[in-house]
């Protein structure tokens, strides 16, 4: 497998999108693929402890070997898609499906030219065996993982965008000081206010964590300009989209945890996520 570092940067995922039906990233140009299966999931969780239910949907397009995912808020994309996408060619889906269902079609393209787990075989990433066990064992495993990304020292500010409970706690264990945002929650589980206006926290922020259903909604290329013009080191926690996210280590994205389809929170056996470090670290 090529390093990373022979990937183009790009300054956007459109132009990413345009990189990959231009056949630019090597390997099958999309136009002579198919997405061999889409998929539609709705669930929620709510984990001991806590009074906040999750409620997460997702696309997925499987890719032959490789599959992509992108969350989605509600309404976005319907059940109908996985008639209408399955059996479609991979650059009909990247010009022309509703944006979560085009970040998956990327995100199963980018995992079909460089599989994480050969990533892993290479020391490109690092893989971390999530526990067997509850929900929240392997959450707290999970957000572990991804605190541990983080470089900082005592009381430094971090931006939260996307939120879950086991994550803040995550990072206040490392001595952050988490400022979570999300449009979805009003508080964390400790009561903490959880802001709707990203602009804000990424003033205030020394270090951002974001969710890769910034992705999804679109607000990642401005998390990445903003980290990129003020310093900022950017680790990015990505179910959705996780190969997508990679494509900018190190061209804005500073550490990334990846966990690749099926997600943590789909079994209780032991599953693994890959973590991966741009030049100089998180």
């Amino acid at each position: 497998m090529p390093p990373l570092s022979a990937v183009p940067a790009f300054s956007s995922v459109d132009g990413l999108v345009e990189a990959a039906l231009a056949g630019e990233l090597g390997g099958p140009p999309p136009r002579e693929l198919v997405a061999t299966s889409v998929f539609w999931t709705h669930h929620g969780t709510r984990l001991a402890g806590g009074d906040t239910t999750y409620l997460n949907q997702y696309v997925l397009v499987r890719l032959g070997a490789s599959f992509g995912g992108c969350a989605f808020e509600a309404g976005e994309v319907d059940p109908g898609i996985c008639r209408d996408a399955s059996g479609a060619p991979l650059d009909v889906l990247l010009r022309e499906a509703p944006r979560p269902v085009r970040i998956a079609a990327l995100d199963a393209y980018l995992s079909h030219l460089r599989p994480h787990r050969l990533a892993a075989r290479s020391g490109q990433a690092e893989p971390v065996t999530l526990p067997h066990g509850t929900p929240e064992l392997r959450a707290a495993a999970r957000d572990a993982a991804i605190a541990g990304l983080l470089d900082i020292e005592q009381g430094a500010k971090v931006g939260l965008i996307g939120v879950v409970n086991p994550l803040v706690a995550a990072i206040r264990e490392r001595g952050g000081e988490p400022l979570p945002c999300d449009f979805n929650l009003k508080a964390t589980q400790w009561g903490d206010p959880v802001t709707a206006d990203m602009h804000e926290v990424l003033s205030r922020a020394q270090a951002v964590v974001a969710t890769g259903m910034t992705l999804s909604n679109g607000s990642f290329d401005t998390i990445l300009e903003r980290c990129r013009t003020q310093g900022l080191p950017l680790v990015v926690y990505a179910q959705s989209g996780s190969a997508v996210a990679r494509a900018f280590l190190g061209a804005g994205v500073t550490a990334l945890s990846a966990e690749p389809f099926p997600f943590s929170q789909f079994s209780a056996e032991e599953t693994v996520l890959y973590r991966y470090r741009g030049a100089g670290g998180a």
